[in-house]
């Protein structure tokens, strides 16, 4: 009876994996999108989401909705639903608003299982002290097998050089979180994708993904990335 309900619950989840779009990124507002996913349709979602600081770059780009919090239970509450049972989220935040953040991801239903720190070898800005590291929560929805072989809390951070979106995550970073807490074949969802780092991480690793963006112009750089990732993958195989 066991196994017929493991083997039951296994196949409901693939059939809400059939009914998603994968393998592509969306323009809009996570809150008006998410809700269209089914539930338990996600094997993992890996975002960065605005750090509430009204951050702007040395070129004067900024993000969307980073001057206010209102959406960030509603998000998480929904990336929680999506989510299969027994998952993993790994989520970047600011540092200045850990509180909320924290307070978010329990009030959605998570549980915070880990912290992991990103090192950078520059200085992102200077004040009190010089910031020279990123820093992301490892949430659990119900209680996930353990990685086989855990990667450690502190992962080396490559300047991206922040040309397609003002905070701009380098791949390098985020394949070992996708490689250590995803199915190989378990969709990866980013709603605050931004210029689709973490699709093309996705993508590099043979998982299928789907990305939210609600910036028409971040958007259209992370499509960009995706339609000439598919080509230089078709090339590959054409040439093998």
């Amino acid at each position: 009876m066991v196994t017929e309900s493991i083997e039951l619950s296994e196949s409901v989840v693939r059939a809400k994996r059939e009914q998603v779009q994968a393998n592509d990124i969306l323009c809009g507002d996570c809150l008006e999108l998410l809700p269209k996913l089914p539930p338990s349709s996600v094997n993992f979602a890996l975002t960065d989401p605005p750090y509430l600081v009204r951050y702007k770059s040395r070129d004067g780009r900024t993000i969307q909705n980073d001057d206010n919090d209102s959406w960030l239970i509603p998000a998480f509450r929904e990336i929680h639903r999506v989510l299969e049972r027994n998952s993993y989220c790994v989520s970047f935040y600011g540092w200045p608003h850990a509180d909320k953040f924290m307070h978010a991801f329990r009030r959605a239903g998570f549980n915070i299982v880990g912290h992991l720190v990103f090192p950078k070898p520059y200085t992102s800005s200077t004040s009190h002290l010089k910031y020279q590291h990123e820093c992301a929560f490892l949430l659990a929805k119900g209680y996930p097998q353990k990685p086989q072989a855990p990667i450690g809390d502190v992962i080396p951070w490559a300047y991206s050089g922040n040309k397609l979106h003002p905070t701009q995550k380098p791949l390098a970073a985020l394949k070992p979180l996708i490689q250590a807490f995803s199915a190989r074949s378990g969709l990866v969802l980013d709603p605050f994708a931004g210029s689709g780092s973490t699709l093309i991480a996705a993508m590099r690793l043979g998982r299928p993904f789907l990305g939210i963006e609600i910036d028409p112009t971040y958007h259209a750089a992370a499509a960009g990335r995706i339609t000439s990732e598919k080509s230089a993958s078709q090339t590959l195989k054409a040439a093998a």
